[in-house]
């Protein structure tokens, strides 16, 4: 017979993640509105459709084992979401906006990752093997989202790095400018 401290655990779990995503659904349209390499922007809106699953999913779930999703909040995703508030609301430009959206993004999955490792073993344990198959299915999709962040970030870094160096160049060059006036 299941431990029923650990099925509390679990629903907590599930409940926890169901509120993760719902404040995800919120974000990512802005995280998306904030991008400025198309790619980035499709993917931040793919994402959106595919947290929509995740949402429909967990309230499978939910459905199955006569719960309520609602009732907890998920302080980590809050955390994670404001810190790419602060982010969005940097004066960053371009492709150094973008490399800082994909930071606050790939903490985002990196977190998901984990709570839905861990919901997934729960079910495992509790014999859910249904809910193990749509935690996974998820997992998965969390998964690929970070190893499509990270390619992205491979182009999107460099021409963030290069945008650096020329910024740094021109601010170089206009001090220059100003020296060689102030001697004439």
């Amino acid at each position: 017979m299941p431990s029923e401290g650990l099925k509390e655990l679990y629903i907590d779990e599930l409940k926890d993640l169901h509120n993760a995503e719902q404040q995800l659904l919120k974000a990512l349209p802005k995280m998306a509105k904030a991008a400025s390499s198309e790619e980035l922007r499709e993917g931040f809106e793919e994402h959106l459709e595919q947290t929509r699953g995740h949402v429909e999913r967990l309230e499978r779930i939910f459905k199955s084992l006569n719960e309520n999703p609602k009732g907890k909040k998920c302080m980590g995703m809050e955390g994670l979401v404001k810190e790419g508030s602060e982010v969005m609301d940097e004066d960053f430009e371009g492709a150094l906006m973008d490399a800082a959206l994909i930071g606050a993004a790939q903490r985002v999955e990196h977190y998901e990752i984990a709570a839905y490792g861990t919901a997934s073993e729960f079910a495992k344990l509790l014999g859910e093997n249904e809910h193990v198959s749509l935690l996974e299915e998820t997992l998965e999709e969390e998964k690929e989202t970070d190893e499509k962040l990270t390619e992205l970030a491979k182009d999107i870094n460099r021409e963030a790095n290069q945008g650096i160096e020329e910024m740094e160049e021109r601010q170089e060059r206009k001090t220059v400018r100003k020296s060689s006036r102030r001697i004439a």
